[in-house]
């Protein structure tokens, strides 16, 4: 059967790293408060000439590297993002040409911090498909650029970063077993950026509730992947690594429980990264494959719940 496996990742963090302590010197927050209420202790956070874009090239040509292939043999480009450099054209594209790819398929997708799911959903079923062999799956965001500097409960949460991986066209058993995505409207007020081109004309700011968002966020994510998981014809005992989106480390602790899952089993940098929304998955598995914790033939699972709401989750054999 022609799959779609993950053959090469990397990923990419600005040069400023800002500690909690640094923050705590700026507003009303402490190392202790944001630790014991998120696990995060750092967050890289772009500067000048640091883009959504820029980032994304850079984690690319690293999972180009880990893939051994060329920019030439990419036939599709996907980067998930909710802060892309222009309104239009898409950010992809801005990649496609610094990475001189030349002419493929290359387009952005919309789900915030569930984008890398989405991404990998459409791109694993173009591949299937027949409609590409080789692709770049990208999750980039700046999102310091959209957060309210003023509002301790949502700025102390994100930071900026990319993470990417070469998905190619396999047939030995490897690949994308199964994927499953959600989205849900009715919950837009309680994870928004209040500003855009055609209400606003503005970017505008990241808003959340973070109590309601946590308690849907465990009881979406726990579901999501349970169901990918059936559809895999697999159970939770089956899985060697869970990739989570590192929003939170309550919620990442929160959802393990609730599935049976080993902590041991789940890996984290929320620490180092903080929120960083699409990006997250893919620079935490870039994280795992680097330093050797997933290995060839592991099952691993990938989920993500952002604003929307949006939420998903994939299981891969690596």
């Amino acid at each position: 059967m022609r799959r779609a496996a993950v053959v090469g990742t990397g990923s990419a963090l600005p040069v400023r790293r800002v500690s909690n302590a640094e923050l705590a010197a700026q507003i009303d927050t402490s190392d202790e408060w944001i630790v014991e209420r998120t696990g995060i202790r750092f967050r890289h956070i772009a500067g000048e000439g640091e883009t959504t874009a820029s980032l994304a090239t850079d984690a690319a040509r690293k999972a180009l590297d880990a893939a051994g292939m060329a920019a030439t043999d990419i036939d599709l480009i996907v980067l998930a993002t909710a802060t892309p450099d222009q309104t239009f054209p898409a950010s992809a594209t801005i990649v496609q040409h610094r990475l001189g790819v030349g002419d493929c398929v290359a387009f952005d997708v919309a789900a915030v911090c569930s984008g890398f799911l989405y991404a990998v959903s459409v791109v694993e079923s173009m591949i299937r498909s027949g409609a590409a062999n080789n692709a770049l799956v990208i999750g980039a965001e700046t999102f310091s650029r959209i957060l309210d500097w003023e509002d301790r409960g949502t700025c102390v949460l994100f930071g900026d970063g990319a993470g990417a991986v070469v998905m190619s066209a396999v047939e030995d058993g490897r690949g994308v077993l199964s994927a499953k995505l959600h989205a849900d409207g009715t919950y837009n007020e309680l994870l928004y950026v209040d500003g855009g081109p055609s209400t606003t004309g503005t970017v505008g700011k990241l808003r959340m509730k973070g109590r309601e968002v946590f308690r849907h966020a465990v009881t979406n994510l726990a579901s999501v992947m349970g169901e990918a998981l059936d559809a895999a014809s697999l159970t939770p005992d089956d899985v060697s690594w869970v990739v989570p989106h590192q929003a939170n480390a309550r919620i990442l602790d929160a959802t393990a429980k609730k599935l049976g899952l080993a902590p041991e089993k789940v890996v984290v940098t929320v620490a180092d990264h903080a929120n960083t929304s699409a990006a997250s998955v893919p620079l935490a598995l870039d994280t795992a494959v680097r330093d050797g914790r997933i290995k060839a033939g592991d099952i691993v699972v990938l989920e993500a719940m952002g604003g929307g709401f949006t939420w998903g989750a994939a299981v891969l054999r690596w």
